[in-house]
């Protein structure tokens, strides 16, 4: 076991963990002893129909979702939903490499986290979603929900995020895990503290500088909006900050995950079918200036869907967008999401 503070309460804000006992693997094999961190907001009305899941992205956990996308007065408003936040398994504070195996932690899939988060609405005592919602990684889990349990989602939306994880970004997700493994400090996955791998820590967050932020997004200064005097205050008191604290396997693990991610998997039949087959009114956003999840492969999918409909975001940020600091992207996020909780089913 690895001491990471990183993934204490007193940095992502309380937070609940369920028992899962051994959890079977897509991948084969099973996770020991699983638990399933999350937060939940708001409460189930009596009609039991009010619930909203919101799984994590790569390399999030609930706190950013809970500050930027929720609140009073929000289209995800705790007053009028309840609203589970779900860490997907491999994060750092669901079950994670560092809190056991080390990388000896079997590997995880999508799947995964939808088995481990049914698990979680079945004790909650939510029979049914309103939404199910989620940015990148997080779409990949909502997209997966409403192929895996149709009949438990109202409504559908995936953003910055794709059913099958496009080629270029399975690309980025291998070179960014060799960013990791090649730190000597790493000693295959025998590191005793994140700070050994903190030069592989860097180059995953100054690759993640030029993909998940947009050029046009660097050409224009936009980090000054954000209060940083220079690019490389930006790039050091953002991205550096948050990968060099984080676990070189969990990220690993996620990385693996993200590369894998695949809705056809689990269907056995080609992407066409398996969407189609999603009766849920769906609303795919992607980000106009996104790197990885372009707008064309977000429409394609969009266009397969049963009630599918795209609705593109903004924002000259890219990807990070996600993360909220943009006040128009959460501006635009809120519309759609008003528009589709109000989709009759």
């Amino acid at each position: 076991m690895i001491e990471n503070r990183y993934y204490a309460p007193s940095v992502h804000g309380p937070y609940e963990l369920l028992e899962l006992g051994d959890l079977p693997l897509t991948a084969g094999g099973t996770l020991p002893g699983a638990r399933l961190a999350y937060a939940a907001y708001g409460s189930l009305n009596a009609a039991g129909d009010n619930a909203v899941l919101v799984p994590t992205w790569f390399g999030g956990t609930h706190l950013p979702i809970a500050t930027y996308w929720l609140g009073a007065g929000r289209a995800l408003d705790p007053e009028r939903h309840f609203v589970i936040v779900a860490n997907q398994l491999g994060g750092g504070l669901s079950s994670s490499p560092h809190q056991a195996d080390g990388p000896a932690f079997p590997a995880l899939r999508i799947e995964d986290d939808v088995r481990a988060q049914a698990l979680l609405l079945d004790r909650l005592g939510v029979e049914r979603l309103a939404l199910v919602a989620g940015a990148s990684m997080a779409a990949q889990q909502a997209l997966a929900w409403a192929t895996l349990h149709p009949d438990r989602v109202g409504r559908l939306a995936a953003v910055a995020g794709t059913a099958v994880t496009p080629p270029q970004v399975a690309l980025l997700a291998a070179s960014l895990a060799d960013a990791l493994v090649s730190d000597p400090g790493f000693a295959d996955g025998g590191y005793a503290s994140a700070g050994d791998v903190r030069d592989g820590l860097l180059r995953v967050a100054r690759l993640w500088a030029a993909v998940g932020h947009s050029n046009a997004f660097w050409a224009a200064e936009h980090w000054r909006t954000l209060g940083f005097g220079s690019a490389e205050k930006f790039r050091v008191g953002t991205l550096d900050a948050h990968f060099t604290r984080m676990d070189p396997l969990a990220l690993l693990r996620m990385l693996d995950k993200l590369a894998h991610a695949d809705v056809t998997r689990a269907s056995g039949a080609d992407l066409a079918t398996t969407l189609g087959a999603v009766e849920a009114p769906a609303f795919v956003m992607p980000v106009d200036h996104d790197q990885l999840f372009g707008v064309e492969t977000c429409a394609a999918e969009a266009r397969l869907l049963g009630r599918g409909e795209l609705r593109v975001i903004e924002s000259v940020t890219g990807h990070q967008a996600i993360f909220g600091f943009d006040p128009a992207f959460r501006d635009q996020l809120d519309r759609h999401l008003r528009e589709l909780l109000a989709t009759p089913l």
